[in-house]
Parts: structure tokens; C-alpha cells; sequence
């Protein structure tokens, strides 16, 4: 950092300074500091106690998940935590379906189901209406998006000032020269998921044989082409003692973080990790986030749990192969239509109005017995997708 005061947002009733001198704290002054206040708190206790992903000269990635402070995009972030904080939820983070096509094919994926996807325009549509409404983090998933021709004039599509694009892919399709386009047209972080350090299970998971060796292929040539790499996983009461060597695993290849993601019910009494098993997640995300080798780690139960609580509806809207719109993959129903007359905003509004999200909660929504309830009124044998009308009220 060259200068050890940055102003790096300034609106009516606020304005926020990055301080760099014997480390980095953002500071607010104005009527709106107050509101603020806690989002900055938490953002510099990040700075303060956890290693980030990268530092360059003017700026720094605290995770690939967020964008580089000072940025206009970061600036973005905070205009939208001062939004949220006075009552008025934006989607920061919109990720959207691009494909149903994928050489894998997962037990757990329901992107399959149905025909048809979106034109490059109606995509193009959907980025902008996520950014109008506040979007800083554009994901694109499922099945593979590698394996759609456009993909490289959808990332570079996306405002840069607004916003930062990953993109998760099961790494089936990548080379090293796609590798190259992702990075400039300005992708921020490649995401792939390694769901054992057994090659077998692995395959077994994504039913297909050679899963296991394209995935870490393509992790090293994102690497190779200068972008940041996130080594994702999901993880289930049943693969918790895999979590250190994968960890381990993630080291040895060189990513810039290691994203910890709890496997959600689709049914009340279905298993998910249990109050020992996520302390076990938070104790790995304490120690390996001190200064120190080895990748950073994001892991959702901190960050949808203790710092922000369940995103699904109050941060997140997710758009869905068709434009159906979920307030989180994970959820089932839908709430809205992109393609329809009213789009995103349309079907946000309709999240929002819903009480199941009025209230912060510190357990994802898939997981908390109070909301699961909702799915037992879903009818046996319907598809993934079902309208949230006469269940959620």
C-alpha cells in the first residue's frame, strides 16, 4: 500500500477510509457510519486476524470470495451492507446456471431435469438486472459452463467496476488455453470441486471415470494462467474425517483458498453435520487462517453462520437453467421468473416479502428443522423445482 490512508468510498452520510499503517483497518465517518458499523467490523476483524489470499501493492484479496479492497467493486460492497443494514436486502451475490450440460453425472445435481437454456442475450439480461440491483459477485455453475461456446464473452460481459465473476466447473473441459481466455477476460476466481483425496471416490461421486485426475489438471492450469483458484468441497456427516487431507491436498497443489461447504438436507430428517462436527469445521477455519503456509480457508458455516447467517434470500438470489429464480441452489422452490415481465426484481421482491426470511438466522435455512418442515408438503416424486405458493406464506 502506498499511502497510509486511502479514502476508498465517499457518499452522502458516509465516507470510508482504508488505513495501511501497521496493517490495514477501514475506518467511516458520517451519519451512516453507524449502520455500517458492524460490516466493518467484521471486515477488519478478517483483516486483523486472518491471513487473505493475496496482497499485491495497492490492494489486497481478503478471500476469493470478495473483491479487492480498495476497489470500486468493494465499494459496491459496502454501499450494500449499508442498504442491508437499514432494512433494505440487496442480492450481492447472484449466481446463475448456464448449462445442463456436463460430462459428470452427480447423484446430488438436478440442473439436468428439464430441456432447454438460456440465449447468450437473456444471460446477458439477467447480469445486468443483478448488477442494477446491487450484485458484486457474479458466479456462473452447472452443469459445466466450459461447454457452452459464449462463456469467455459472458465473463468478459460483466462490468468489472460492478462486480467480480467466478465460475465452478468440475474441470472435465478446461486446457490450458481456455485457461488463458478465462483470465483475460477477467474472470477472479476458478472454482473446482475435489470431493475426496481418493481418486475412486471422487469418480464415484461424480459418476465418471477420470473425474478425479481432469479436476486437479484443471486446478493446475488455472494456476498456470495466473488466476485464483479455489479448491471447493461439500462436506457430509459421513466424509468429515476427510477434511484434513483434503486440506492438506489443497496445500500441496497451491490453491489460494480451500472452500468448506456443509451438505444440505433435501428432506426433514435427512443427515447433516451435527453442532460437534461444525465446531471441528470452525477450529480448522481459526488455525489454518492464521498466518502461516498453507491455503486460505472459507468455510460457510462461519461465513453464513457467524457472520453473516443464512444468505439464502437476504444476500443471495440464484438464477436457475431456465430463469426459474431460488433464493439459494440448495433451496427447492421458486419464487419468480427472470424471463418473466417483473425478472429478478420481481421474484426478489417475492422473497422478501416471505416471513421465513424476515429474520436473520445463523443456520443454513436446508439445514433448520423450523423451515425443513416446508418440504414435507412437496409432492412425492416432484421435480427438484417447486413453486413456493400455498407452502411458504
Amino acid at each position: 500500500m502506498k499511502d497510509s490512508k486511502i479514502n476508498i468510498l465517499t457518499i452522502p452520510g458516509l465516507s470510508v477510509d482504508m488505513e495501511t499503517a501497521g496493517g490495514m483497518r477501514l475506518t467511516a465517518s458520517g451519519p451512516l457510519s453507524v449502520a455500517c458499523g458492524p460490516a466493518l467490523k467484521r471486515i477488519n476483524e478478517r483483516l486483523r486476524e486472518e491471513k487473505p489470499v493475496r496482497v499485491d501493492e495497492d490492494s489486497v484479496i481478503a478471500s476469493t470470495w470478495l473483491p479487492p479492497i480498495p476497489s470500486k467493486v468493494f465499494n459496491r460492497l459496502i454501499r450494500a451492507e449499508v442498504s442491508c443494514a437499514l432494512g433494505k436486502y440487496v442480492p450481492e451475490t447472484v449466481s446463475i446456471e448456464l448449462t445442463r450440460e456436463c460430462k459428470c453425472n452427480c447423484e446430488h445435481c438436478t440442473v439436468s431435469e428439464g430441456e432447454g437454456e438460456m440465449s447468450t442475450d437473456q444471460i446477458k439480461g439477467i447480469i445486468d438486472q443483478a448488477l442494477d440491483m446491487g450484485a458484486f459477485i457474479i458466479t456462473f455453475t452447472e452443469g459445466d459452463p466450459l461447454l457452452r461456446d459464449d462463456i469467455f464473452e459472458l465473463v468478459d460481459y460483466v462490468d468489472k467496476d460492478k462486480a467480480i465473476v467466478n465460475l465452478f466447473t468440475p474441470g472435465t473441459e478446461m486446457t490450458p488455453e481456455k485457461a488463458a481466455r478465462l483470465k483475460d477476460a477477467g474472470l477472479h476466481s476458478l472454482l473446482i470441486s475435489i470431493y475426496s483425496t481418493d481418486p475412486a471416490k471422487h469418480n464415484l461421486t461424480r459418476r465418471l471415470e477420470g473425474a478425479y485426475n481432469w479436476a486437479v489438471d484443471a486446478i493446475k492450469m488455472g494456476l498456470d494462467a495466473g488466476l485464483l483458484v479455489t479448491m471447493t468441497t461439500h462436506i457430509s456427516p459421513a466424509r468429515m474425517h476427510e477434511l484434513p487431507g483434503l486440506y492438506e491436498f489443497a496445500g500441496e497443489l497451491g490453491v489460494h483458498e480451500f472452500s468448506i461447504w456443509e451438505s444440505v438436507a433435501k428432506r426433514a430428517g435427512d443427515p447433516v453435520i451435527s453442532e460437534q462436527d461444525r465446531q471441528v469445521i470452525l477450529d480448522m477455519h481459526r488455525t489454518h487462517n492464521q498466518p502461516g503456509p498453507g491455503p486460505r480457508i472459507f468455510a460457510s458455516s462461519f461465513f453464513e453462520g457467524e457472520m453473516l447467517g443464512c444468505m439464502a434470500g437476504r444476500r443471495w438470489a440464484h438464477v436457475c437453467v431456465d430463469g426459474g429464480v431460488k433464493a439459494c441452489p440448495y433451496m427447492p422452490f421458486e419464487f419468480g421468473n427472470v424471463l418473466d415481465e417483473n425478472g429478478l426484481s420481481g421474484a426478489w421482491k417475492t422473497v422478501r416479502s416471505l416471513k421465513d426470511f424476515k429474520e436473520r438466522r445463523n443456520l443454513c435455512m436446508m439445514q433448520d428443522p423450523t423451515f425443513l418442515i416446508n418440504l414435507d408438503q412437496i409432492p412425492e416424486g416432484s421435480r427438484s423445482k417447486y413453486t413456493y405458493r400455498n407452502i411458504l406464506k
